[in-house]
């Protein structure tokens, strides 16, 4: 059966990471957020209200298209964004710190919600957290020098934004990940977890409380 599975998450939780190994260890067609050849997001991190709306229109039509050719295919699929994150985080968060101004922001907001009121909703989102302290190291470990003006409160707002979403989104049933202690790049043993508890939730069977600590 072809599964549509979404990744969400804050900055550096390794949605990329896991989407790699989720696609490598079951054969799934993966998708990836465009970072290398994105246009505008070395700009946008020089001066975010410059360039915010810009980011965020490019944003919506490379996620569209993308998903969309997902959809299409007969093989199962992990995308390492989700294109409900754009609006309920990005868009918000940057509407919150004025880097979008109210008429920008109602004017994307308009086209997201047309676009994503027609798109096929997906069979699981993946939400990955871990605390902030390390974000902010993996962060700096990457090395990205777009990414050196990221703080420490632009993530906390991040999160706050990721717990509000969450406690509404009802559209698809939602796995929930700590992955500052899973290491499932280096860690077979991690990996085989995550990918039981992704097909378990796949499954409809009963979440189990799960704490994190494979070594036990």
């Amino acid at each position: 059966m072809k599964r549509l599975i979404v990744i969400a998450g804050n900055i550096g939780t390794g949605k990329t990471s896991l989407t790699e190994q989720i696609g490598a260890k079951l054969g799934w067609v993966t998708a990836f957020e465009s970072v290398a050849d994105n246009p505008y997001l070395n700009q946008f991190y020089a001066d975010m209200k410059r360039w915010a709306f810009h980011l965020q229109v490019f944003y919506l039509g490379h996620r569209t298209k993308q998903y969309l050719s997902m959809v299409a295919l007969p093989q199962s699929v992990i995308l390492d964004r989700s294109i409900y994150e754009d609006a309920y985080i990005f868009a918000r968060a940057l509407y919150q710190m004025g880097n979008l101004n109210e008429r920008d922001y109602q004017s994307y907001r308009a086209v997201f919600d047309l676009i994503v009121n027609q798109l096929p909703v997906p069979d699981l989102l993946i939400y990955l957290k871990a605390p902030v302290d390390v974000l902010m190291e993996r962060i700096y470990a990457r090395g990205r020098g777009m990414e050196r003006g990221i703080t420490k409160e632009y993530l906390n707002l991040l999160e706050s934004y990721y717990e509000d979403w969450l406690q509404t989104f009802d559209i698809c049933p939602v796995l929930t990940l700590r992955t500052d202690d899973l290491d499932y790049v280096h860690q077979p043993k991690h990996l085989n977890i995550v990918v039981q508890r992704i097909q378990d939730r796949l499954a409809g069977r009963e979440e189990l409380l799960f704490n994190n600590n494979p070594s036990d």
